[in-house]
């Protein structure tokens, strides 16, 4: 196998873990945010829109946030802003005051992972 193939297969299993991250932690939350660059999920979401002369301009706060990105080495950070001049897309994925059914040992189960701390195996 050649270096181009492995490094192939390592992006390809990459994407196929941060799909089923992205498909398991949806739940988890209210909004998805959507930009030319990049997609999210939160729970607090503000957004501002900011007129320019010769283009729109957007200030996006978010708090308890996922991020796609496949390169980095945690997707759930507490805050992130976004200034943006291209389209934004926001989907409310659930109201105000509806919480989630998703536990922590049902979210570790989605993702493949065990929460148990035994170290007896």
């Amino acid at each position: 196998m050649s270096h181009i193939d492995e490094l192939d297969e390592f992006e390809a299993d990459l994407e196929l873990r941060l799909k089923k991250e992205y498909t398991a932690v949806f739940g988890l939350f209210r909004y998805c945010v959507l930009t030319q660059d990049a997609t999210y999920l939160c729970n607090h979401l503000d957004l501002k829109y900011v007129p320019q002369p010769s283009y729109p301009f957007f200030h996006l706060k978010m708090e308890d946030v996922w991020v796609w990105d496949k390169n980095r080495p945690t997707r759930i950070i507490p805050r992130a802003e976004i200034y943006t001049s291209s389209d934004v897309t926001v989907e409310e994925l659930r109201g105000e005051g509806e919480e989630t059914k998703l536990t922590a040992e049902a979210l570790a189960e989605k993702i493949g992972e065990s929460l148990s701390t035994d170290d007896d195996i």
